[in-house]
């Protein structure tokens, strides 16, 4: 572990579209440990790799901001996505209307 982290804040993915402060203590080359500030309760530090960061700040407040604006990216694409499922679902209602009625003449053939 490293003792002098340049950049000791992290987003960290929380889920799809949202993602987490989280205060890097420790690192290694495929490792960061540390807690998240912004929960109640601080409990025990955890570790992860460091693949769950998405990206790495100097500042609580440089981390806490991007995660904000990445919100609003998000956001901007929501009707697209919309759209899409929706095609999504129609498309998947024709499949399984074909399915079954394939299926019921196959059955109704002698």
């Amino acid at each position: 572990m490293t003792d002098h982290i340049e950049k000791p804040w992290a987003l960290m993915r929380h889920h799809a579209g949202w993602a987490d402060v989280f205060r890097i203590e420790g690192e290694s080359a495929d490792a960061v440990t540390g807690f998240y500030p912004d929960r109640e309760t601080v409990g025990p530090h955890v570790s992860y790799s460091t693949r769950a960061v998405l990206a790495r700040f100097p500042t609580f407040e440089s981390a806490h901001a991007a995660r904000e604006s990445g919100v609003a990216e998000w956001r901007k694409h929501d009707a697209a996505v919309k759209e899409a499922e929706a095609k999504l679902r129609a498309a998947e209602k024709i499949r399984e209307d074909a399915w079954i009625g394939w299926l019921k003449a196959a059955g109704d053939r002698p």
